[in-house]
């Protein structure tokens, strides 16, 4: 790993930091590594200890509120209106940056995350992108831009937005494979599946334990069905992403996945089990509890006996039921107050998304609510009702919309399923019908899907039946 950069290093890289403390810029740039890695590095002394050794190495440091409050923040399981802490935080950096002078990139850095914390997301990744328009190898820019992007379901931007300043990353610059890495995801996310392999591949050649870009791969073969490769890339490169604390869970969920495809339950159970609710368990993590509700579910469309798995999750995500940070998160929050049948903590996530929903907002996601994220969670509802004709009514007309309530096409495919399974299992000859053409449609896209295959061996039976 390169050293940590001090007062001239930054400067000398074009990326002037407002501190006169050597010890404040290495710190930045250790909690920089982290974030950009995905990991927790013990050599580095992890990010909550840097965060803290960085505060007590310059109070004043703006930037250093920004790395901190924008972690919190963007780590999607806070926000200031929940938060009391982090709102006095974000009163402290603005107050900070208004008294002391700064260059204009450190300026738009505060006005992004201000924008950030008001819920406006889309305006946040404005600034963010004016900033890499003049600095292209910020990385905390490129970094929160990438994370925002992916939230607002704006993958076309979120590949753009690095191959903008990804000739400017050199491979002499820091954590350039990374963003290569970056970079991959977003071509997978827009369908152009050889070259983000390709990139992918070239950035593991630098890092092996670049948890993203073996992400990056399993995300290709997910969405191409290969589930040979992908069974064994994930083998293959284990030990290379296990310890990337932030991602290792999510990476176990893309191989449990592969296993759901084939229709061997046990084994993604045994990868469940040993590597996924242990993890989300320790962390609290959102992105961990997404993981564990996505793939608890998807088991539970298959008719696969949970136990009391369900019981477990919902430990975690009772209490962010009235959160309500991100409809991604609450439709997975749902998941897990649906499929342990705790019905108070489901109308309260409702009635309090209902509400939150009235109130004219700039929240970007909560002026989602109304058209997607109600009609979204209410679709589970009616499923797990057994009113199937209902489910589909809800959930057909928003179907190409969904994209707008962010994750990855891999994440968003849980709702394709309900969507296919409401359609087989109602009463109605033209939903069943619907159920055909939507999976006809889905055997185009990912030939050799051995899931396909027993959903079109399902419909026939069904039809056969009517």
């Amino acid at each position: 790993m390169a050293p940590l950069r001090d007062c001239k290093a930054w400067q000398d890289a074009g990326l002037v930091l407002s501190t006169a403390s050597n010890e404040a810029c290495k710190l930045f740039d250790a909690v920089l590594t982290q974030y950009a890695t995905w990991a927790n590095d013990e050599s580095l002394g992890g990010i909550e200890a840097c965060l803290s050794k960085l505060k007590a190495a310059d109070p004043n440091f703006t930037m250093g509120h920004v790395i901190a409050n924008g972690l919190e923040l963007i780590g999607t399981g806070n926000s200031v209106r929940l938060n009391k802490e982090l709102d006095s935080a974000m009163r402290t950096m603005m107050m900070l940056s208004k008294s002391q002078p700064l260059t204009e990139r450190e300026k738009l850095h505060v006005s992004a995350l201000d924008m950030f914390a008001s819920g406006r997301l889309p305006k946040a990744c404005d600034l963010w992108e004016q900033i890499l328009q003049s600095h292209p190898t910020d990385l905390l820019a490129l970094k929160f831009s990438q994370d925002t992007y992916f939230y607002l379901g704006y993958h076309i931007q979120m590949r753009d937005s690095v191959a903008r300043v990804y000739p400017f990353w050199t491979p002499d610059i820091p954590l350039s494979s990374y963003v290569k890495g970056y970079y991959s995801f977003g071509l997978v996310e827009t369908n152009l599946f050889d070259r983000a392999e390709e990139v992918a591949r070239e950035a593991l050649a630098v890092s092996k334990t670049d948890a993203w870009s073996a992400h990056t791969i399993a995300h290709v073969h997910e969405m191409k069905a290969e589930l040979k490769k992908g069974l064994e890339f994930m083998k293959e490169t284990e030990t290379n992403w296990k310890n990337s604390d932030v991602l290792a869970c999510h990476n176990y969920w893309h191989w449990a996945l592969y296993f759901i495809e084939k229709g061997e339950y046990e084994a993604a159970l045994t990868i469940y089990d040993n590597h996924i609710a242990p993890r989300c368990l320790s962390s609290g993590s959102m992105l961990d509890i997404i993981d564990n509700s996505s793939m608890l579910y998807r088991l539970h469309l298959e008719g696969v006996k949970l136990g009391d798995r369900w019981k477990n999750i919902l430990q975690l995500t009772k209490k962010h039921s009235r959160d309500h940070i991100l409809l991604f998160n609450d439709v997975h929050i749902l998941m897990s107050s649906l499929g342990a049948k705790d019905h108070k903590t489901t109308d309260e996530l409702l009635t309090t998304l209902q509400e939150l929903a009235k109130a004219p907002c700039e929240d970007h996601e909560l002026s989602l609510a109304p058209s997607l994220g109600l009609p979204l969670c209410q679709a589970f509802v009616e499923f797990e009702n057994g009113n199937c004709d209902k489910a589909v009514d809800l959930l057909y007309p928003i179907r190409y919309q969904l994209i707008q309530i962010g994750g990855s096409n891999a994440q968003r495919d849980v709702f394709s399923q309900l969507l296919i399974h409401a359609a087989l299992n109602s009463k109605s000859q033209a939903k069943q019908n619907l159920a055909r053409c939507l999976l006809r449609e889905r055997d185009v896209m990912r030939p050799n899907s051995p899931m396909t295959e027993r959903l079109i061996r399902k419909a026939i039976a069904v039809h056969s039946m009517a």
